[in-house]
């Protein structure tokens, strides 16, 4: 069963949680928390990390440098520089010893040690020799590897399936992945074939292409456009900036100013914002003369621009500030908790 989501509020500088209908359920008593995921948050505690549950349990059993997301029942830690797993019991079920380690996948996770990269299992027993240079997680049976500097992909037994021919690559995604030559990325499909030669740039701050309803940001020369998953250049680089595709819209700048274009790369919200943001829920936050509201995918205000500042929606409600208090709205501009 999902659990029910908790949100991140604040008071007199420490935060807790509350409930979709406003009801405090965690007291804000830390002073640094993350968001829930898969049913933890993460608190700061004396510069360390504890797990901390929906109940308002902190799982302290032992402090850790970075605690990851759980994936598969199981979420990284790190002690000092090495790194480990922990159950969602908070029990160190694999112990901290790898210098470096991915998320399990595929019931296997990618670990460094001494510098030679390989797989472990769920119990942390080594599944595949570690004679890689790097590794990376498994998609549907294949998983990014590299020799001697030059990647490729594995199957499940450590053979290659595709030759390490690339200078690095990342997981498959659905029926392409993305191969890097020389600073610029294309793409290949699961035979190996090259559906998109690598030609595209890494946006500022980027290191991973991600493909969000099929679609890929790709830049050329200093303007965005789109990459299909299917290895087509879908919507032409030509915008100054571009956020990934969300709820069938993706944001874009023109000559300085915010609007939004389909999956056909049709403009259907005019380029007049002067900042904006992702649509969750069927609205988007906009900004307008300095103050933010809520668009319609028609591009109609939906809430009025009165807020200092304005998030996403997310599984309902949306966090804003007003003079520097934060409140939780709904939809329909309902204050459903605000902070005094």
């Amino acid at each position: 069963m999902t659990p029910s989501p908790l949100f991140k509020i604040r008071r007199r500088g420490l935060f807790g949680f509350m409930n979709a209908s406003g009801e405090v359920v965690i007291e804000p008593q830390y002073a640094e928390v993350t968001d829930f995921h898969e049913g933890f948050a993460r608190v700061r505690l004396n510069d360390r990390w504890v797990l901390l549950d929906a109940l308002g349990r902190l799982y302290m059993k032992r402090l850790y440098r970075t605690i990851g997301l759980f994936s598969e029942g199981l979420a990284r830690v790190q002690v000092v520089r090495l790194w480990g797993f922990v159950d969602e019991r908070g029990d160190e079920v694999i112990s901290v010893r790898f210098d470096s380690a991915s998320d399990f996948s595929e019931g296997l996770a990618a670990v460094q040690v001494e510098g030679r990269a390989g797989y472990i299992d769920l119990q942390g027993r080594p599944a595949l020799p570690f004679h890689y240079t790097a590794t990376g997680p498994f998609r549907q049976g294949l998983a990014p590897a590299a020799v001697e500097g030059r990647c490729g992909f594995i199957t499940a037994d450590g053979s290659f399936a595709l030759a390490p021919e690339w200078d690095a690559c990342q997981p498959f995604d659905g029926p392409v992945a993305v191969v890097v030559q020389q600073g610029r990325w294309g793409l290949i499909d699961r035979q190996g074939a090259v559906r998109l030669e690598p030609q595209f740039e890494f946006a500022p701050r980027q290191s991973f292409v991600r493909f969000q309803e099929g679609m890929a940001l790709a830049l050329v020369q200093g303007k965005y456009g789109f990459v299909s998953q299917e290895g087509e250049v879908a919507i032409a680089p030509m915008f100054e900036r571009a956020e990934s595709f969300s709820e069938g819209l993706a944001l874009v700048e023109i000559n300085g100013a915010y609007g939004y274009v389909d999956l056909q790369g049709r403009l259907v919200i005019l380029p007049k914002f002067e900042r904006a943001g992702a649509f969750k829920g069927g609205l988007a936050p906009a900004q307008n003369n300095g103050r933010w509201g809520y668009l319609y995918p028609d591009g109609r205000w939906a809430i009025a621009p009165t807020f200092d500042t304005a998030a996403p929606f997310e599984h309902g409600l949306a966090r804003v500030t007003v003079g520097g208090k934060w409140r939780y709205i709904t939809p329909e501009s309902e204050v459903v908790w605000q902070e005094l």
